[in-house]
């Protein structure tokens, strides 16, 4: 995808990546490389981002029927605008930009790959890390146009690749 109008393509994150552009990328950038890049998992997103992004408050509605207005009171509220890589929180460990408005696909699948109902090529939505844990489906793109399930939905979708080698 290209930078919206008036950003540097080269300092501007690549977004609007649905689990299947990103797929490409990696079977890609694998060959390209020689390399083993992956997503993260979604347990290694959240170690990844546990010191930046805020901690859940408690809920003002107990009564499960409510969770919802809990949520949705409580919810923060990022400023969606896509911003320059390296504007948002550094985590100690160097990693840049996990709190802001780009929400990041993980591996996870959300429709019971874990416990083996779905197997992850036949997976429909996928975990993504952002302000919240969300779930989105495969196809989508753009999330604000319907594509979370629980939630405010993620301003934008990219991906941050892993690597198991030092």
């Amino acid at each position: 995808m290209r930078a919206p109008n008036g950003h540097d393509e080269r300092e501007t994150p690549a977004t609007g990546l649905a689990y299947p552009d990103v797929s490409q990328y990696l079977a890609w950038i694998n060959r390209e490389t020689r390399q083993n890049f992956r997503l993260p998992s979604l347990r290694e997103w959240e170690f990844m981002a546990a010191e930046v992004l805020p901690h859940t408050p408690d809920p003002i509605f107990v009564n499960p029927d409510l969770t919802w207005a809990s949520t949705y009171l409580l919810e923060p509220q990022t400023k969606r605008a896509l911003r320059l890589q390296g504007a948002l929180a550094t985590t100690s460990q160097g990693i840049v930009d996990l709190n802001g408005s780009v929400w990041e696909w993980t591996s996870d699948c959300y429709a019971g790959a874990a416990v083996g109902l779905v197997s992850n090529d036949r997976c429909p939505a996928y975990f993504v890390g952002g302000e919240h844990i969300a779930a989105v489906p495969f196809l989508v793109r753009d999330p604000a146009r319907g594509g979370c399930a629980v939630g405010a939905p993620p301003a934008h979708l990219w991906m941050r690749l892993v690597s198991d080698k030092l």
